[in-house]
């Protein structure tokens, strides 16, 4: 015999069914929400906090369910269950990998920044806890870079008590980044510090303050130029800053944005900003007089310039007259120019603004090419070794977007220093991508330490016959 249902019981468990429903209901549209949010728009700094808050979520949902309530107590429950988790979904990371080599932190409200104690304090409201960077664009190379910066530390005001107090207050953003790492190689000045100083400074025209950490002030010294054109104000150089100092900004960006190596991608820039613009930037620097290569009239006299970078302790041209003789006889103005530390950039730069085609050895020295006017040809000549890869990256990927012509000569284990220290059966020579293996410190070792070269001149000629054809309405040699 069945037992008679008690009809109070089956309408409390119908209200409590219907609780279950609604919070359900509620619920369910949030979850996939946050999965949405964790499929494609995690952050790699963010995930302690979000773990943090979809545990405490979950601890209320299981009260919203389990408690015997009313039907408008689990609806304002239900209410602040949607509250808590969109000021979840709608709080974005501080710092964020914005590339392969850099991280970006950025803030925007009452920022108070201490530079000799490498901190940045915001409110609550930004953040719950604290994030740490590096501002240099290099971190996928931790070992022979990152480990020399100072590490900067975000976070929140001290609890319980006032924020520190400004002692100066500025009206323009922060850009904090560092001068350590590869600086003073001049390839590495470029892609890693001006380029990215140009993606992440070139928006705000001028209304930008620089924070400078590992700063090293004969560098600075030597671009102080472009730094003039991105800024309108004095950098301050955080390791000299008193230790009570504290300035006050309405925001700060710590970190450069990377994009690619010596390069700019316009999709990911602000307003479209190119390479163009920041070759343009450089020629009202220097006040560079050439934006582009002269084109060839039928009674122009003057002669196409040819400016050979020359090197003298690695990779050196050991035919340098010969192949400023031949290329003479082919008709071209020949000059000859070697960079280091100490040269002067504005002369340089407007000797290489001079030239229609720039020859060199692969080496930093051939970063210079962003001063050559639109049009010209830069010929690298790659050392012997498998290295034509990296001879792409670095300068041969860019040119480009920088409106250069692009052209190679390779050298031949017989026109190298290395087919007379090695056999012709020796790995050196017979297996360079097993050498390769070994990794950079060796392939820098052999290919790139340790050898000179001796180009053929037949080979050559060839090379800057055409380099006269690329040039704007074409060229002809005169011998």
């Amino acid at each position: 015999m069945k037992s008679a249902r008690n009809p109070s019981l089956s309408r409390i468990e119908a209200r409590r069914a219907g609780n279950v429903l609604i919070v359900a209901i509620v619920i369910m549209p949030l979850c996939i929400l946050s999965l949405i949010k964790a499929r494609y728009c995690a952050a790699p700094f963010a995930k302690p906090q979000a773990l943090a808050g979809a545990e405490t979520i979950s601890k209320s949902e299981e009260a919203a369910i389990t408690e015997d309530e009313d039907e408008e107590e689990t609806t304002a429950i239900a209410r602040e269950i949607v509250a808590e988790k969109a000021a979840i979904v709608s709080q974005e990371p501080i710092c964020s990998r914005t590339s392969n080599r850099s991280v970006v932190c950025e803030a925007e409200g009452d920022v108070r920044l201490q530079g000799r104690l490498q901190t940045v304090f915001l409110p609550p409201s930004l953040t719950e806890r604290e994030w740490k960077s590096k501002p240099y664009c290099r971190k996928q190379n931790n070992s022979a870079t990152m480990k020399h910066i100072k590490e900067w530390t975000l976070k929140p005001f001290p609890g319980g008590g006032p924020p520190p107090e400004c002692t100066v207050n500025h009206s323009v953003p922060a850009l904090v980044f560092s001068l350590g790492g590869f600086t003073g190689n001049h390839f590495h000045d470029f892609t890693d510090v001006l380029v990215p100083l140009f993606i992440s400074a070139y928006r705000f025209r001028g209304e930008v303050q620089f924070v400078v950490a590992d700063n090293q002030d004969w560098w600075v010294t030597k671009f102080a130029l472009i730094f003039r054109q991105l800024s309108d104000y004095e950098i301050i150089d955080a390791d000299i800053e008193e230790e009570g100092a504290v300035h006050c900004f309405p925001r700060v960006i710590l970190g450069l944005s990377y994009h690619t190596v010596f390069g700019i991608d316009p999709a990911r820039t602000p307003t479209g900003y190119s390479m163009v613009d920041f070759k343009a930037m450089l020629r009202k620097a220097y006040g560079l007089e050439r934006s582009a290569a002269a084109a060839a009239a039928a009674d122009d006299r003057r002669k196409p310039r040819l400016l050979i970078i020359a090197r003298n302790k690695t990779r050196v041209f050991l035919n340098m007259q010969g192949m400023r003789d031949m290329a003479a006889r082919l008709g071209f103005d020949v000059r000859v120019a070697e960079p280091h530390k100490g040269t002067n950039v504005s002369d340089f730069a407007r000797l290489v603004n001079s030239a229609d085609v720039m020859m060199g050895v692969h080496g930093a020295g051939l970063a210079n090419m962003v001063f050559l006017p639109d049009g010209a040809v830069m010929i690298q000549v790659v050392p012997f070794g498998g290295l034509d890869w990296l001879a792409r990256e670095t300068f041969g990927d860019p040119a480009p977007a920088m409106r250069i012509e692009y052209l190679e000569y390779y050298i031949e284990a017989d026109e190298s220093t290395i087919g007379e220290e090695y056999r012709a059966d020796d790995p050196v020579i017979k297996d360079r991508y097993g050498v390769h293996k070994r990794g950079w410190n060796e392939i820098s070792r052999i290919y790139l330490e340790n050898q000179n070269v001796r180009p053929h001149l037949g080979r050559l000629r060839n090379t800057l016959l055409e380099a006269l054809k690329r040039l704007p309405n074409g060229r002809h040699a005169r011998g």
